[in-house]
C-alpha cells in the first residue's frame, strides 16, 4: 500500500467526515450537495462490489473520484465555473446617483425578485396550509397506529418541499441553495435515521419558514401590487391627457375637483412622481430578494456540523 492509500479513510463515515472538514468555510448549500453526492457514489460502489470492504472500495475509487481534500477542491472550482456561466451579465457600473437609481431597470435579477414577490402569496398560502394541516393531523392521528407512518410521511414531505422552495429561491433570487437532499449518513439503522429527522433543527426551522411565508407572501404581494398600480396610474394619467385620450377639463375637473387651468403644471409632477415610485419599487424588489434569500438560506439549509 502506497503513502496515498495509507492516508485514505477506511470507512465511508470517516471519508465523509474528512470531506466535511475539507469543505469548512465554503457555502453551506454546496457542502450539503458534496456530502450527499460523495455518500451516494461510495455506497453505490460498495453495493456493486459486495465482496469488498469499505476500505477496499474507497482505495479503489480514490483514483477516479478522489480523496476528500481533492473532492472538496473540485467542488469549489466547479461551483465557481458554474456560477460564472449561469450568472447574467452584470449591468455596466454607474457612478452617479441618478445612474445607480435608474440603472436598476437593466438588472434582470430585479424582475425575478419582483415576480417572486407576486408569486409568494400563492406559495405562502400553500406552505402554510400544508404545515398547519400536517401538524394537526399528526397530533390527531398520533394515538393510532396509522398515525406513525403518517407523521413520518409528513416530515419527509417537508424536506421535499424545502428542496422545491430552495430551487425557486435560487432561480429567482440568486441565493445558492441545496440541489441535493440533506446528508444523513445512510448507513445508520432506519429507526436512528427517523429519530434524526425529528431531532434535526432544520426540520423545525423549515416548518417555521413555511409558516412565515403566509404573512411575508401577503406583505410582498400587497406592497408590490399597490406600488406598481400607483406608479403606473401616475404615469398613465398625464399621458392620457397629453395625447387627448381623456379630456383635460373632465379629467382635472371631475377627478381632482380643481380648475383645469391651474393643474397643467401639476401633470408633469404627477408623471415624475409615478416614474420615481416605479423605480423605487424596483429597488425595493431587489432589496426584498436579497433579504429573503438570506432568510431562506438561514432556515432551510443545515447550519450544524453537516455544513
Amino acid at each position: 500500500m502506497n503513502a496515498f492509500q495509507s492516508d485514505l479513510p477506511t470507512t465511508i463515515p470517516a471519508y465523509l467526515e474528512r470531506l466535511r472538514r475539507a469543505l469548512d468555510g465554503c457555502d453551506r448549500a454546496l457542502a450539503q450537495d458534496a456530502l450527499y453526492d460523495a455518500e451516494d457514489y461510495l455506497r453505490s460502489e460498495l453495493a456493486a462490489n459486495p465482496g469488498k470492504s469499505e476500505a477496499e472500495v474507497i482505495a479503489t475509487v480514490a483514483g477516479s473520484y478522489g480523496a476528500p481534500n481533492e473532492v472538496a477542491d473540485i467542488y469549489r472550482d466547479t461551483e465557481v465555473r458554474v456560477q460564472t456561466a449561469l450568472r447574467a451579465p452584470p449591468p455596466p457600473p454607474r457612478t452617479s446617483i441618478l445612474g445607480r437609481f435608474f440603472g436598476v431597470i437593466a438588472d434582470t435579477r430585479t424582475y425575478a425578485s419582483l415576480f417572486y414577490m407576486l408569486l409568494s402569496l400563492a406559495t405562502g398560502i400553500f406552505y402554510f396550509t400544508w404545515v398547519v394541516t400536517g401538524i394537526s393531523m399528526s397530533f390527531g392521528l398520533a394515538i393510532l397506529i396509522i398515525g406513525i407512518p403518517f407523521v413520518i410521511l409528513y416530515f419527509g414531505s417537508v424536506r421535499v418541499l424545502s428542496l422545491v422552495e430552495g430551487r425557486i429561491v435560487e432561480v429567482m433570487l440568486g441565493e445558492r441553495m441545496p440541489r441535493r437532499p440533506l446528508y444523513e449518513a445512510r448507513g445508520k439503522p432506519w429507526l436512528q435515521r427517523i429519530a434524526d429527522m425529528f431531532t434535526d433543527p432544520r426540520t423545525w426551522s423549515t416548518q417555521l419558514y413555511f409558516l412565515l411565508m403566509l404573512p411575508l407572501g401577503t406583505a410582498y404581494f400587497t406592497v408590490a401590487v399597490t406600488l406598481l398600480s400607483v406608479s403606473l396610474a401616475f404615469i398613465a394619467a398625464p399621458l392620457l391627457v397629453w395625447i387627448g385620450y381623456v379630456d383635460n377639463n373632465w379629467f382635472v375637473g371631475d377627478w381632482w375637483g380643481q380648475n383645469s387651468m391651474n393643474l397643467w403644471w401639476q401633470l408633469p409632477l404627477l408623471f415624475a412622481a409615478g416614474v420615481a415610485i416605479l423605480f423605487g419599487t424596483l429597488h425595493l424588489a431587489r432589496g426584498v430578494g436579497l433579504l429573503h434569500g438570506r432568510l431562506a438560506k438561514h432556515l432551510l439549509v443545515h447550519a450544524s456540523r453537516d455544513s
